[in-house]
């Protein structure tokens, strides 16, 4: 139960450390990039998804999230092919005799590639075993057998889905009227209970209604990181209808072998 370990929490956002490597690294970045712009993989617009990277590392570093070096190496990277590509290529005809000029990008695109092969190697393992121990049914499972063979199965979202998720969210929340009261902090620890005491009314909820009580900017992100936090914990799974549709959380029996809330001592053991 989260209240047994409700003392060791870190209430404090910026003292409640959300590691991006336990999610998700800065190549499931760039293949998130690639997917949303709906462009081809061996075919990079380096100049866009050079910016929508930056930009969402920047996002990133604004909540307070650890950003890795790994993901500042990867755009370091990706800044060196952009000025590659935007530097004359030389005369081949001129050059030597069958010397091939490589294309700045060719290196990433296998590094994608190869990323890409390992993550679905991973996914079909994974499910495998979901099959086998019979933990836990994809609710896009019960809804088709009602829906038929038209209905299009939920795909399991990634960090960088949510975060674009979550920054429409924020986005959304800069029109609404200023809030005249000083906002209230709302400890992680305490959003999490508040987040599965919903969850528990009903088999799901939309992603947008978990911040449909929150008025203010501090609230917004201390759910985002509740959120983040209980997908680590595995107490939920997020899932979206479709490349682009709506997301909903659903709520699940957290197995044996989940991680440990922050600071509980026993996961400090671990």
């Amino acid at each position: 139960m989260m209240t047994d370990t409700h003392a060791e929490f870190e209430s404090a956002p910026d003292a409640f450390p959300i590691k991006l490597s336990n999610f998700e690294g800065p190549l499931d970045l760039l293949l998130h990039l690639i997917r949303r712009n709906e462009v081809s993989i061996h075919d990079i617009p380096i100049a866009l998804i050079t910016a929508q990277y930056l930009a969402a590392i920047a996002f990133m570093e604004e909540l307070d999230l650890d950003v890795a070096g790994e993901f500042l190496v990867m755009a370091a990277t990706l800044i060196h092919i952009k000025s590659k590509l935007l530097l004359p290529r030389p005369d081949t005809a001129a050059g030597v005799e069958g010397e091939a000029d490589e294309d700045p990008r060719d290196a990433l695109v296998r590094r994608l590639l190869e990323h890409q092969k390992f993550k679905a190697a991973a996914s079909l393992l994974h499910e495998r075993e979901q099959l086998r121990a019979a933990q836990w049914l994809r609710p896009d499972e019960r809804v088709a057998a009602i829906a038929g063979d038209d209905y299009e199965p939920e795909l399991e979202v990634d960090l960088f889905s949510l975060l674009t998720a979550f920054q429409a969210v924020v986005r959304r929340a800069r029109l609404r009227p200023n809030v005249l009261l000083p906002p209230e902090q709302i400890p992680v620890e305490t959003r999490i209970e508040q987040l599965l005491a919903r969850l528990s009314e009903t088999e799901a909820c939309g992603f947008d209604d978990l911040f449909a009580d929150i008025e203010d900017r501090s609230g917004l992100i201390v759910t985002f990181l509740a959120l983040l936090e209980m997908i680590r914990l595995k107490l939920v799974r997020v899932f979206q209808a479709g490349s682009f549709g709506p997301i909903r959380v659903y709520k699940r029996t957290r197995p044996a072998d989940a991680p440990h809330p922050i600071g509980d001592p026993e996961g400090d053991r671990g």
